[in-house]
C-alpha cells in the first residue's frame, strides 16, 4: 500500500511520517521544495519502509503528479504557506501556493482516481459570539490572507467533487502545539515558548489575555490523519479538528509553570490574530474520533526541549548584547 504526503518535512508530516508502520504503508512518497531547508526531517526514518523522496515545487510546470500519485491509497496534502501573520506581506504567493498548488493536487488526485486529505483551518472562522461549528456559514469571516486561501480552497474542492467526482477529507485545524523534527516557532504557541526560552518578553495586546481561540495538539493533528486513513472518511464534508478552545492567559500561564521568570509586555496594538473565538468538535467526534491531547503537556514537551537553551541564557543574552555592539569578533 501506498502513501504520498506533500509538504512532508513541515510540522505536522514530519511527526506524521514517523508515526507510519510497515503494516500501515509499504512505500511512502514524500513531497517537500525544502524551501525551509528543513533536511533534518529526513533523519532517520524506518528502514522497513520504502521510502521515495521528491524535491519539488508542486506549482512548477510540468510536473506530473498524477503519476506521481498512481496507485497511493491516499495524498495528505500538507505543503502550504502557514504563517498567517507574514501571509499579508506576500499575497500573491499565499494564493499561489495554497490555492493554486491545492488545485493542482485536487486534480492530479482525480486524474489518478486517489483521494484527497486536505487541512483547512479553524483561522477561516472570525468574531463570534458562541461556540461555531462546521453549520456556521455566517461565521465564516477569514481575517488574513492564509484564512482566506484556505477557504478558497475548501470552496474549490467542493466544486471539483460535483463536477469531476473528488473524493476529499477536509479538517479546519486548530493552531498546532507540539513539538516535532520539521516545527517552525512563528505559530502563537510555539512563539511565546521560544521567546521564553531565551529570555524574550511575549509582546501580547493588551485586550487579549481572556480572548478564546482553538488548539489542536500535534499527538491529535497526527492520530486525526490515520484516523482518517483507517475509515476511509473521504466524505467530501468539512470537520473541525480540534483538541480544545483555550483563552491566551491559559497558554502564558502553562509557559510560565515551566519558565518561571518568563516576561510580558502588554501592547495596545494588536500583534497577532487577535479575535476570540470558541469551535466546536462535535462532528469528528461523533465519526468515533476521541481527541486526547493536553496543552499543558505539549507546551512542556516543546520547553523540555529547549530547557538547556532555557537555563543558559543569561549567557546567550550577554553575547546577543557583544554581538549587537560589533564586540563578538565577527
Amino acid at each position: 500500500m501506498k502513501l504520498v504526503v506533500t509538504g512532508a518535512l513541515g510540522h505536522i508530516g514530519s511527526r506524521l511520517i514517523r508515526s507510519i508502520l510497515p503494516q500501515d504503508f509499504a512505500q511512502v512518497v514524500l513531497i517537500d521544495n525544502l524551501a525551509s531547508q528543513r533536511y533534518a526531517a529526513l533523519f532517520d526514518l524506518r528502514g522497513d519502509i520504502d521510502w521515495r523522496f521528491v524535491e519539488a515545487d508542486l506549482c512548477a510546470p510540468g510536473l506530473d503528479l498524477a503519476t506521481i500519485f498512481e496507485g497511493a491509497l491516499c495524498v495528505v496534502h500538507l505543503a502550504a504557506i502557514t504563517d498567517a501573520a507574514a501571509s499579508f506581506e506576500m499575497k500573491a504567493d499565499v494564493e499561489r501556493v495554497n490555492s493554486g498548488g491545492t488545485e493542482r493536487v485536487a486534480r492530479a488526485c482525480i486524474a489518478a482516481g486517489v483521494p484527497l486529505l486536505f487541512p483547512s483551518t479553524t483561522s477561516v472562522y472570525g468574531l463570534s459570539d458562541g461556540l461555531v461549528d462546521e453549520a456556521s456559514p455566517a461565521a465564516l469571516r477569514p481575517q488574513s490572507p492564509y484564512a482566506e486561501s484556505k477557504l478558497r480552497s475548501e470552496r474549490l474542492l467542493a466544486e471539483l467533487a460535483a463536477a469531476s467526482g473528488l473524493r476529499y477529507f477536509a479538517g479546519r485545524l486548530g493552531t498546532i502545539y507540539g513539538p516535532s523534527a520539521g516545527m517552525r516557532f512563528h505559530t502563537a504557541v510555539n512563539k511565546f515558548i521560544w521567546q521564553a526560552c531565551v529570555g524574550q518578553p511575549l509582546s501580547v495586546w493588551r485586550t487579549a489575555l481572556d480572548q478564546k481561540r482553538p488548539y489542536l495538539d500535534l499527538d491529535d493533528a497526527v492520530e486525526a490523519i490515520r484516523f482518517v486513513l483507517r475509515a476511509g472518511l473521504f466524505s467530501n464534508e468539512i470537520f473541525n479538528v480540534v483538541t480544545g478552545n483555550h483563552v491566551l492567559r491559559a497558554v502564558i500561564e502553562a509557559i510560565r509553570r515551566r519558565v518561571p521568570d518568563l516576561r510580558v509586555e502588554l501592547v495596545d496594538s494588536p500583534v497577532m490574530n487577535q479575535y476570540s473565538y470558541e469551535v466546536g468538535k462535535r462532528k469528528f467526534e461523533s465519526q468515533g474520533f476521541r481527541f486526547r491531547g493536553d496543552l499543558e503537556r505539549g507546551i512542556g514537551e516543546t520547553v523540555d526541549l529547549l530547557r538547556p537553551l532555557a537555563a543558559g541564557r543569561a549567557g546567550f543574552l550577554r553575547l546577543q548584547g557583544r554581538a549587537a555592539a560589533g564586540l563578538d569578533g565577527s
